[in-house]
């Protein structure tokens, strides 16, 4: 407030304290749940602005699907299994500063109760290679071990040996999950194994071939199939650079918007990303 012999003059200030985020879990664990029990944990976060909240697998990149309710984030376990036993960590940012706590789940079952587990359970590979998953299991007496894959049968190129899925020359068509499920007379456990083929790109033009007379334009689309982020290149076979006004986009386009006589040609698009290139053509025509 500010006094003087003219009057008085009064402003308002609002003051808006940032601070990290901070996270704490209920029940803080280790937690000793038996096959079959349901289990919940709460994770409440606090933070300046509100933080973004995570919860995640140790050992994993994957998201768990969580429920949010009155500012608690949420993570439930219908009916454990013993694959379920693990470290598990909640994680909050608010880009002033992260936070995350952690607990272990222990999923016990009766003696002799199968313990499925894989020797990895995320991998990225190229097309074309040869694949193997190792899967390994517990219990009294030994259990039977058997693959299959989510939601589609397992590729017709594997094999199975000792708990071992080998998958040769791998397609794109492999990605999926693959589960090891091992049985015996005290129930059955199952692991789970996530795979993504990579594969280079394979290019088209469309169309591939173009009639047009001087003053029409021009648009010729280079499509192109693998992973991505996919990176596309055009030229002119002999000349090198393109003519004067054409114009190319990131999704693959070549455009002239008014060709002449001189714009005729064989145009080409390379495609390009991590694992590879592919390159195809497009012969354009121009007559008066």
């Amino acid at each position: 407030m500010a006094i003087s012999a003219a009057g008085r003059s009064s402003a308002n200030a609002v003051l808006n304290v940032k601070y990290p985020s901070k996270v704490q879990l209920t029940p803080a664990g280790p937690l000793r749940i038996r096959t079959g029990n349901s289990v919940t944990v709460e994770c409440r976060a606090t933070g300046r602005p509100r933080p973004t909240v995570t919860w995640k697998r140790r050992g994993s990149t994957l998201q768990l699907v969580t429920q949010e309710i009155n500012d608690v984030n949420i993570i439930k376990w219908p009916s454990v299994r013993p694959e379920d036993s693990g470290v598990y960590f909640c994680q909050a940012d608010n880009n002033i500063g992260k936070s995350e706590a952690e607990v272990e789940l222990i999923v016990v079952g009766p003696p002799g109760s199968p313990v499925a587990s894989v020797n990895t359970e995320e991998m990225t590979v190229i097309e074309g290679q040869t694949v193997t998953i190792e899967c390994r299991a517990t219990g009294s007496p030994p259990p039977v071990i058997t693959w299959s894959k989510l939601r589609a049968p397992l590729p017709w190129k594997h094999t199975v040996a000792d708990g071992v899925l080998t998958l040769n020359n791998v397609g794109r068509q492999d990605s999926g999950q693959y589960i090891c499920n091992a049985t015996n007379i005290h129930g059955y456990s199952e692991a789970y194994t996530d795979m993504e083929v990579d594969t280079p790109p394979y290019a088209t033009c469309l169309p591939d071939q173009v009639r047009l007379q001087p003053g029409n334009s021009l648009t010729i689309q280079c499509l192109a199939h693998g992973s991505h982020p996919i990176q596309f290149t055009w030229s002119r076979v002999g000349r090198g650079s393109l003519p004067a006004g054409a114009e190319t986009t990131r999704d693959g386009k070549l455009m002239i918007a008014s060709v002449k006589q001189s714009d005729g040609g064989t145009y080409k698009c390379v495609a390009t990303n991590h694992i590879g290139s592919s390159e195809t053509t497009a012969k354009v025509i121009i007559k008066a």
